[in-house]
């Protein structure tokens, strides 16, 4: 039988999609699915076929329980940890829930892997370009400052910085990969480039945040996947206690990307709308792929209309599965001045 691999967060968006990956890739995987199934993790994320694979099982729960944690990781050869809340307006909307899951979560993980150390192959910490903050160099290496500029940011670098601690305190066999923007099926509607898609197809306007002038690296997330593939694959040497960035080199703006969407949805541009700045918000990333690209010969991914245009037919024609989501697009924030917006 091929790995024994934990996922963390598998019922949520990249999770769910890089599961599919891998039972695609090889039926031979034992892969082992732990999610809270809060608010962005479903079962509906995970395709039937993969659910009624004999390779696939899935466990309820929360990264926070130790002694669930402990014995799922005490089972698995390779242990890869998106787990996390995720969405930067809900983060100040909410931030205490961030730093209990993503930092206390991941240390519950740390410790588990700690305590099987003698076969775990690896331990793959999904984190995040948002520790960046806005880029102080472009393109933004791996060596980039950390600035992280809001509660979710802070959150995931305290993760990021944790996982690292624990590979250099107890030798342990970890990775860390930063994701730079991601798009594509099974994505919340808080996120942009859903919202956006969403808004379109039921003729509301796309509330776009400030002038639209920040800009950000775009990766559709079937690439994101092959890229984890990438590292669970790779010889131990190369990427072990290694931080690699996961974008596609190419930054668009958000109104330009209101606009792409409107336009191959067959909208007016005049259903465009705008409304404060977000608080804390990035006004530039752009990756770095040379490590990548070095070390794991990733390629090119697609271009971005190609994977718009595909992630926009996957909304159209799954409407059943976005319905229901629709209450949860915003929540409530109090900007700089005390006012409480929806963002």
């Amino acid at each position: 039988m091929g790995k024994k691999i934990l996922v963390t967060g598998g019922a949520g968006f990249i999770g769910a999609n890089f599961v599919s990956h891998l039972l695609e890739k090889s039926r031979d995987y034992q892969i082992l699915v732990l999610d809270a199934l809060t608010y962005a993790g479903s079962l509906d994320n995970i395709p039937s076929w993969v659910k009624t694979s004999p390779g696939f099982s899935f466990y309820q729960g929360d990264v926070r329980n130790v002694g669930l944690v402990l014995d799922l990781v005490s089972r698995v050869d390779v242990v890869i940890h998106f787990a996390a809340e995720t969405h930067v307006a809900r983060s100040i909307y909410d931030d205490r829930r961030f730093f209990e899951t993503d930092v206390l979560g991941t240390q519950s993980v740390a410790n588990a892997v700690l305590k099987n150390k003698e076969h775990i192959d690896r331990f793959i910490h999904i984190s995040t370009s948002e520790v960046y903050g806005t880029a102080v160099e472009r393109p933004m290496t791996e060596e980039h400052p950390l600035n992280p500029m809001t509660p979710y940011a802070a959150a995931k670098a305290g993760a990021d910085r944790l996982v690292y601690s624990y590979g250099r305190t107890y030798d342990l066999p970890v990775v860390i990969l930063r994701p730079f923007n991601q798009y594509g099926p099974y994505q919340h509607l808080e996120k942009v480039i859903p919202r956006f898609i969403t808004s379109a197809l039921m003729n509301e306007p796309l509330t776009v945040h400030g002038t639209g002038e920040s800009m950000r690296d775009w990766l559709h997330v079937h690439d994101t996947c092959t890229r984890i593939g990438q590292v669970l694959q790779a010889d131990r040497a190369l990427v072990l206690g290694e931080v690699f960035n996961l974008g596609s080199g190419f930054d668009l703006d958000i109104l330009a990307i209101a606009k792409m969407v409107l336009g191959m949805v067959g909208k007016p541009k005049t259903l465009i709308s705008f409304m404060g700045d977000r608080p804390g918000q990035v006004q530039h990333h752009i990756s770095s792929t040379e490590k990548a690209e070095r070390i794991l010969g990733i390629t090119s991914p697609r271009a971005f209309e190609e994977g718009l245009d595909q992630t926009i037919r996957w909304y159209a024609d799954n409407r059943p599965w976005w319905e229901k989501l629709l209450p949860m697009r915003r929540v409530p924030i109090l900007t700089k001045n005390g006012q409480e917006e929806y963002y």
